[in-house]
């Protein structure tokens, strides 16, 4: 038994629900859905509530005798090694649903498996929420197809206005889809493992490892190495910063199609590759700055693991920055878009004084945001989703 907010009040769950989570990403994929998917579904279960998972069959995919667990046919996406999309599964998913009906189910993707996955929700007459995580209208005009970009956006507006909740990681980006015609847009917040992600990994030995003195700066990007990233400013920043502080360095926590080219154009940089678990908190831990110069995203789960480990954040002024990060207080939330503020608030952040005082403080500022908490949020607000279809009806 759980208490849950809903409208300002509190509400008590009682029930135990059976939900389905549908998902073409999982780990040990490592990105943001596929971290926010498994979090939620660590949540629920907490909660003593069934949870089933629906997901793209991997090449290493060992013996599976859970039950709970439905693997489906795959394809490579393209650009992506590694990822999968499902391909889809309307058939599978009804005789599943059918002969064990959820109370209601999670959608988290876009692509075919999702789309099968809605349809037979609504043939089924199941609640059904879809989750707004990847702007993909804006990664087609990175990758060079900017003039696909409204014909994608319709697609994905079509696709999360068929069910009956659309949930979106902040206020803002409920706001703007309301705006332009997404319809039933339902804010659910995001967490951070604070205990997964503390100053206290920070490594000398592995400052050491990275040339770096006790006092100099260390940038950390942390995510894939790709167009949609803004990439390009992130080095503008870092080079303006060498000339003040040539001891600076910069830590590359990450792989993807951009990472061949940057690594010989930078020779400088150091790439660890992509890291889980302690490593990975080890290496946002001992730097001190996290560099994010993405326009692209739809929360920004990093912002908060840099500032639960304790270092300064320069970012853009949307999604998880608008959220939680303070300018001056954290680091700095620079304007949306504005690439030269962005390059002079880095510079100022990473040669003042308070630079480890930033640190800390944004490590405060995301101390309360428990997993457990979301995971309340997010069984009451798939409680009441026939309610929602009743009143849309």
């Amino acid at each position: 038994m759980g208490l849950a907010h809903e409208g300002g009040n509190l509400r008590r769950m009682d029930k135990r629900l059976h939900i389905e989570l549908v998902t073409e990403t999982y780990p040990p994929d490592v990105n943001g859905v596929a971290l926010t998917v498994q979090s939620l579904e660590q949540g629920l279960r907490g909660l003593g509530h069934a949870v089933g998972v629906v997901r793209p069959e991997r090449e290493h995919d060992g013996p599976r005798p859970d039950p709970m667990l439905l693997l489906v046919e795959g394809a490579p996406i393209p650009r992506y090694p590694g990822l999968r999309f499902g391909l889809p599964a309307g058939r599978r998913l009804q005789a599943r649903w059918r002969a064990q009906r959820p109370d209601a189910v999670y959608i988290a993707t876009e692509g075919p498996l999702g789309w099968s996955a809605l349809r037979a929700c609504r043939q089924l007459g199941i609640p059904v929420a879809t989750g707004f995580h990847t702007r993909f209208d804006d990664y087609v005009g990175r990758y060079g197809a900017g003039f696909l970009s409204p014909w994608v956006f319709a697609w994905l507006r079509r696709f999360h206005n068929r069910a009956d909740a659309t949930l979106v990681p902040t206020a803002e980006l409920r706001d703007q889809l309301a705006q332009q015609g997404f319809r039933r847009v339902a804010h659910l917040g995001r967490a951070v493992d604070t205990n997964g992600f503390h100053p206290d990994f920070r490594d000398p030995s592995l400052r050491a490892r990275w040339g770096a003195a006790d006092d100099a700066p260390v940038l950390v990007h942390v995510g894939r190495i790709a167009p949609e990233k803004n990439l390009p400013l992130a080095v503008r920043a870092y080079r303006e910063l060498q000339k003040l502080r040539p001891d600076a360095r910069f830590v590359w926590v990450g792989d993807g199609p951009a990472r061949a080219g940057l690594q010989a154009a930078n020779p400088d940089f150091l790439f660890a590759g992509v890291l889980r678990g302690e490593d990975l908190a080890r290496h946002f831990a001992s730097a001190d700055l996290f560099c994010f110069p993405s326009l692209s995203e739809t929360f920004g789960n990093v912002t908060l693991e840099a500032m639960a480990s304790g270092i300064a954040t320069v970012a853009f002024d949307y999604g998880a920055a608008r959220e939680h990060l303070r300018n001056g207080l954290h680091g700095a939330a620079v304007d949306f878009g504005d690439e030269p503020g962005f390059v002079q608030a880095l510079v100022a952040t990473a040669t003042g004084d308070g630079l480890r005082h930033q640190g800390e403080s944004a490590r405060r500022a995301v101390h309360h945001l428990h997993p457990g908490q979301v995971a309340r949020d997010f069984a009451t607000l798939l409680a009441g989703l026939g309610g929602r279809r009743e009143q849309a009806a």
